[in-house]
């Protein structure tokens, strides 16, 4: 089943797709065009897959007891547009119309604060073990929803953006195969 957005830019009810709005979000700059896609890699705590962390940390739920780990993130905000999980399933958390709080302190073409002009996918994941095939395939599903609504022109790694401060999504992301995949050209993605 194609995915697709709505007018609001958030996914349109579909098998495999959650929405669950989260606080941390705000308004795009006036004119602000979306034209990049940042894929990013989180497990929390690192290395864990499968539990409530990532979605409590976006909706400032967190349960930070529930590992010694998670006391590092108390008061933080962050977001993003999108939750790959490693079943393929996908949560998302921001509108593509608003600002999620994703990149941080980033640079891309030039062009500072790149929460500004771009859409965040957080892949279920950590920089080094291979990304499950159904994360690739959800990838491939919602890439063209997200490039018939936005002129995106570009996608990069968080670790592009914001290099000597972020590794994600790391040495175990397969460009070629999303390149592949999604529709974006080499010339669009990260220097090999």
């Amino acid at each position: 089943m194609a995915l697709r957005l709505d007018r609001h830019g958030w996914l349109a009810p579909a098998p495999g797709v959650s929405l669950l709005p989260s606080p941390n979000r705000d308004t795009r700059p006036a004119g602000a065009q979306v034209s990049l896609l940042v894929l990013h890699n989180i497990s929390l705590p690192p290395g864990r897959f499968g539990g409530p962390e990532v979605a409590g940390l976006f909706l400032n739920t967190l349960d930070y007891g529930s590992h010694p780990w998670l006391e590092r993130l108390r008061g933080l905000r962050v977001s993003a547009h999108f939750f790959i999980r490693r079943d393929g399933s996908i949560i998302q958390f921001v509108s593509t119309d608003e600002r999620a709080w994703h990149a941080g302190v980033s640079r891309y073409a030039g062009r500072e604060r790149c929460n500004d002009f771009s859409i965040g996918i957080e892949l279920e994941g950590t920089d080094t073990l291979p990304y499950a095939d159904e994360q690739y395939l959800a990838l491939r599903k919602l890439t063209p929803a997200l490039r018939a609504r936005h002129p995106l022109a570009a996608a990069w790694g968080h670790e592009h953006i914001a290099p000597g401060r972020k590794t994600d999504p790391g040495p175990a992301f397969n460009w070629t195969r999303f390149s592949r995949d999604s529709g974006f050209a080499r010339r669009q993605l990260p220097p090999a």
